[in-house]
């Protein structure tokens, strides 16, 4: 089990949460795979309206109003995932684990009971 923690430029958000990993090591791609397509199942099962994951659906999949949709749509996790690599290529977030950033999707990650993957969501600045 390693734990999945969420944080912003603001800080933490207040729950962290676990992904069960069985290999000792993975491509930093992968483990962002297994968590997009764990929270994607996550939803679509739960049958509720609003979407929490480290990318957000697509206008389409969102519906007009936010991340909160008027009935329960299901997510696709390809999708999700194909977003989340885009976004994580684009410096939208950056994954640190146990404290040290890995730079590369490609990197190998070593991963043991107790590790903490941090996704930071970076706020774009604004201005010129």
């Amino acid at each position: 089990m390693v734990s999945i923690v969420d944080e912003t430029t603001a800080g933490r958000e207040p729950d962290a949460w676990h992904l069960e990993i069985f290999e000792e090591r993975l491509p930093l791609r992968e483990v962002i795979r297994r968590r997009v397509f764990q929270e994607v199942a996550g939803h679509n099962a739960r049958r509720l309206g609003e979407f929490r994951g480290l990318v957000q659906p697509t206008e389409t999949e969102r519906g007009f109003n936010g991340t909160r949709m008027d009935e329960h749509r299901q997510v696709d996790p390809h999708r999700q995932y194909g977003r989340a690599v885009e976004a994580f290529g684009r410096n939208y977030f950056i994954v640190l684990v146990d404290d040290r950033q890995v730079e590369d999707l490609d990197a190998q990650v070593e991963l043991r009971t107790g590790t903490e993957i941090t996704f930071l969501r970076l706020v774009p600045l604004v201005g010129g």
